[in-house]
């Protein structure tokens, strides 16, 4: 793990009281393994966290579309808050360095569930820079390292689904209607994993696996949109 220091100077935001950072990096996890550790685990942060984003994408989309519509406004909450973006954003801050975990979760770097331990992270982050630092710091933190990305959300469609995102630029550009189909079932029926293909006219363009029909359909949408460079 990395020290705290190099965290801070990518965040470009400095802690007063270094243990609120620290704290935000340690998932429950750490603890199970190392009870006698000084500080808690980061869930607490990550709730607060949580909130603030919520509460700064919605001033900040408030203000700068005040012609725009409750539920476009909504679409585009959304996109930025969720899980796959901060993860992202968690991963461009190389927070994983800095991540106290336990052995286990230390190894499984490329999981859903270090997407989520990334996600809640960042999260967990904010909400530490917001006791720290006040709602000022954490507000212009969050419109020069989150909402920065709006601008290309908003032009690649991001906000939709992909398969609404699939579904548009097929009409739009092949003046096609995308169908998909169950290629096979495999697994026990509690843990049962789907291979769908997505298909225009009689042509496979991508398959995508999931633990549902609906997550298989998506995670084939994502394939397909990359295959045709949409």
């Amino acid at each position: 793990m990395n020290n705290l220091e190099s965290l801070e100077q990518r965040l470009g935001v400095q802690f007063k009281n270094k243990d609120m950072l620290l704290q935000a990096v340690v998932h429950r996890s750490y603890l199970n393994e190392n009870p006698d550790f000084r500080l808690g685990h980061n869930e607490r942060l990550e709730f607060l966290g949580d909130a603030v984003i919520e509460l700064s994408v919605t001033r900040y989309l408030f203000d700068q579309y005040p012609d725009s519509p409750e539920g476009d406004l909504t679409n585009w909450r959304a996109s930025l808050v969720n899980a796959k973006t901060l993860s992202e954003l968690a991963r461009e801050l190389d927070v994983d360095e800095y991540l106290y975990l336990s052995k286990g979760e230390s190894q499984d770097r490329q999981s859903k569930a270090r997407q989520y331990i990334l996600a809640n992270a960042y999260e967990s982050i904010v909400g530490a820079m917001y006791l720290d630092c006040g709602y000022d710091a954490t507000d212009a933190f969050l419109k020069r390292n989150l909402l920065v990305r709006l601008p290309y959300i908003l032009e690649h469609k991001l906000y939709l689904d992909p398969k609404s995102r699939f579904q548009e630029a097929a009409q739009e550009i092949a003046s096609m209607t995308p169908s998909y189909q169950v290629i096979s079932e495999v697994g026990p029926d509690h843990e049962k994993i789907f291979r769908v293909g997505v298909l225009l006219g009689d042509e496979q363009i991508a398959i995508g696996e999931g633990l549902s029909k609906q997550e298989a359909q998506i995670q084939a949408a994502e394939r397909a949109l990359e295959v045709k460079g949409w």
